[in-house]
């Protein structure tokens, strides 16, 4: 079982909350971090499922913070996506609290291994998409869609969320991908918000975990987005696609 007096488990989250938000600002995917590192002290995995979506707020938030800069001229386009990304985010949440925990238990697993393997995709993903700058405009009704889809996506689980949006914008968003970077994380704000509120209400979130992960995913969102430009991302891919697997296996065979 969990217990938060432990300072060797206070250590362990902080650490996961750290590399988690850095991990999102660079390559995306932090929540696969923090989602095992949960599930180690002790969580069952719905609540380690709810307490990873509420404690990556914070993150986001720095992420967001990191790269205002790049977010200028992209207002119309952060008020369409943020709209259906919270319609979206909220399906999701629901469908969570309402289907059977058996339920949840049965798909994470594949959920866990699917946004792995699409995180592992991103270099290919990239190079099949090609430049989006070379795009004349945006697909709207195609961004739109898949946006609404992703937020459904992260308001159920979440995992690699980060991952799923930038290869969604890259697909069907005319700009530089360093822009479409900050607006992924407006986004992962957007759906996170509303992760905490519904699961605030009506799901088993710890606290005292989100109390550990919450300021340490923050410091870990502000500053990898500050040196997201210029970090290599490849080696935090890996090993988070190498994580997440194993995870995913694990579930798969307890």
């Amino acid at each position: 079982m969990f217990d938060p007096a432990q300072p060797s488990t206070l250590v362990f989250l902080v650490v996961a909350g750290l590399l988690a938000g850095a991990v999102n600002a660079v390559a995306g995917g932090g929540s696969l971090l923090v989602f095992p590192a949960l599930l180690a002290v002790g969580l069952p995995p719905l609540a380690a499922n709810v307490t990873n979506s509420v404690a990556q707020w914070p993150g986001y938030v720095g992420l967001v913070l990191g790269a205002r800069r790049d977010l200028s001229g992209q207002g119309r386009r952060i008020l369409r996506t943020s709209a259906v990304a919270v319609v979206g985010a909220l399906l999701g949440c629901l469908l969570l609290l309402v289907a059977p925990g058996e339920v949840f238990d049965t798909i994470v697993p594949a959920l866990v291994i699917l946004a792995s393997l699409t995180m592992a995709a991103g270099p290919w993903l990239k190079r099949r998409i090609g430049d989006p700058a070379t795009a004349a405009s945006d697909r709207r009704g195609p961004l739109l869609i898949a946006v609404f889809l992703a937020a459904v996506y992260g308001g159920y689980f979440g995992g690699a969320l980060g991952v799923v949006l930038i290869s969604t914008l890259s697909l069907f968003a005319h700009d530089e991908l360093y822009r479409l970077n900050a607006l992924k994380g407006v986004l992962s704000l957007v759906v996170a918000t509303i992760t905490v509120i519904v699961f605030a209400i009506g799901a088993p979130v710890d606290w005292a975990a989100v109390a550990l992960l919450a300021p340490s995913t923050l410091l870990g969102g502000y500053l990898g987005a500050r040196v997201a430009r210029r970090m290599p991302a490849a080696a935090l891919r890996w090993a988070v696609v190498l994580l997440g697997l194993a995870v995913g296996l694990a579930l798969f065979v307890s």
